[in-house]
């Protein structure tokens, strides 16, 4: 086996394709407050969420993800550990997440800590957009049900 094959093997461990196989809340919400899509241009791949949120916490959540494993392991950890959360705990998950992949940062705490398997993906800098969409796309609808 090459060392890029190897490197292709660690990045779609079985751990990120049982997450991407897996993803929580599926779908769109019939009554969001707020709704947004996200799209990576380098990829292509998109992910739109819808949101409901009471006193300040997401109380109902569904994302619509088309993206590589990588972006649909991001938006499983995601989906479910999102329900009950601020907009303060997604941006800082988001951020912990970002600063992770793209700087060598500390796994992102708990309950984000599982996110610590798209570490590998450190090295694929054409991956990092598809990786934070869920994130990005939860955060702005989150900003239009406050709106």
């Amino acid at each position: 086996m090459t060392a890029v094959q190897e490197d292709l093997m660690k990045l779609y461990s079985q751990r990120i394709l049982a997450l991407a196989a897996a993803i929580p809340h599926i779908g769109r919400l019939e009554n969001a407050e707020g709704s947004a899509m996200k799209r990576s241009p380098l990829c292509g791949s998109t992910v739109t969420v819808d949101v409901r949120v009471e006193d300040g916490k997401i109380a109902d959540f569904a994302q619509d993800v088309k993206a590589c494993a990588l972006g649909q392991s991001s938006a499983s950890v995601l989906g479910a550990n999102v329900t009950g959360r601020t907009r303060a705990e997604i941006e800082a998950g988001r951020d912990q997440l970002k600063a992770m992949i793209k700087d060598g940062g500390p796994t992102p705490d708990a309950p984000f800590d599982e996110l610590e398997v798209l570490r590998p993906a450190q090295d694929y800098k054409n991956r990092h957009a598809s990786i934070l969409l869920a994130w990005e796309a939860t955060l702005a609808a989150m900003d239009e049900a406050g709106a």
